[in-house]
């Protein structure tokens, strides 16, 4: 029989949104999602930085009624002023530098230099962020009468609020795989994370040394650059062979931590 008036029917190639969303792609839904993730994080804090560049005055406004009334309220309870006080050099950008740190070695000892590695590179990367932000903006802190408190520096963006969040989610999705079949250890492990991030950024403003926006600018700022570098580096993962982990939010972002398990030496020619 013959086949001369057959065509063979060649099937189209996946499109570049369906390959970008397709699952079994190292670089396929799972990159595309933590790129929309930082995306949606940068945004908000983009426009805060131009409102804040541009004395939008309904943010003036805000920040400084705000500024005022906590003020106010620091001014007649001293109480409230040590505690505010202790907490936020406890969980200050130094000695929550030096606990990542520790945790660092911790990781290299447990030979994990690149889990250690990708702690060392948030830290930095955040703090850097940080600094040059505060010198393109050049936003002057709150003056206040009888101010309880005296910070250094340019107000935005906090960085306490910045290194709180950095460091709150490095050590969240370093010990997360500890917590992996304990859900309530994993809750307890995000509470913390929150509380201090949270906590440390309020500090701020009770002691009148930053505005909200500064604050909540810190927050943004930090979410954002552990996304960014959680998504490259489980982006590593995927390429250099290692078994694919469940969301970073449960598993944390290297999960073969907590069972012992040798880590998968990568295939040839990937390096």
């Amino acid at each position: 029989m013959s086949t001369s008036g057959q065509r063979t029917r060649i099937p189209a190639s996946p499109s570049w949104r369906a390959r970008r969303l397709d699952p079994d792609r190292s670089l396929g839904l799972r990159l595309t999602l933590a790129a929309t993730a930082v995306f949606l994080v940068l945004v908000p804090f983009a426009l805060l930085a131009l409102l804040v560049l541009g004395s939008w005055p309904p943010l003036h406004r805000l920040d400084a009624a705000v500024a005022h009334d906590l003020h106010g309220y620091a001014v007649g309870h001293p109480g409230w002023v040590w505690f505010m006080t202790v907490w936020t050099n406890v969980f200050g950008p130094g000695p929550l530098r030096v606990a990542v740190l520790a945790v660092v070695v911790w990781l290299f000892a447990r030979r994990a230099p690149r889990l250690a590695w990708w702690a060392v590179t948030t830290m930095a990367v955040g703090g850097l962020l940080g600094a040059l932000l505060k010198l393109l903006v050049g936003r002057d802190r709150p003056d206040l009468l009888d101010p309880v408190a005296q910070a250094a520096g340019y107000s935005f963006p906090s960085g306490h609020a910045l290194n709180a969040a950095l460091a709150a989610g490095v050590l969240l999705l370093v010990f997360l795989p500890y917590a992996r079949r304990r859900p309530a250890l994993r809750w307890a492990l995000w509470a913390a994370a929150v509380v201090v991030t949270v906590l440390t950024g309020v500090s701020r403003l009770a002691l009148g040394v930053h505005y909200t926006s500064d604050v909540v600018a810190g927050w943004l700022l930090g979410v954002a650059t552990v996304a960014a570098t959680t998504a490259a580096f489980r982006t590593w993962r995927a390429r250099t062979g290692h078994r694919p982990a469940r969301p970073a939010t449960t598993e944390g972002v290297e999960p073969e931590l907590a069972d012992g398990a040798e880590r998968p030496r990568p295939a040839r020619g990937q390096a």
